[in-house]
């Protein structure tokens, strides 16, 4: 009997528990991450972006 189909599901059958092992720990850390972190990082995000745009200003002023 030959068995060599075997070793071309391998690699999929793996995947299928390592990806669900991937999402249980992502979803257990975002409820231990708390509120603070993630509005602290949309402070950030927006004073990132504030910068951004005057820049970009900043830019477009020296081209006209």
């Amino acid at each position: 009997m030959d068995l060599s189909w075997l070793a071309l599901l391998a690699c999929p059958l793996m995947m299928l528990p390592m990806m669900l092992l991937m999402m249980r720990g992502n979803h257990s850390d975002a409820k231990h991450s708390g509120h603070q972190k993630s509005s602290t990082e949309v402070d950030d995000l927006k004073e990132q972006n504030k910068r951004l745009k005057e820049q970009l200003q900043q830019l477009k002023s020296k081209q006209e």
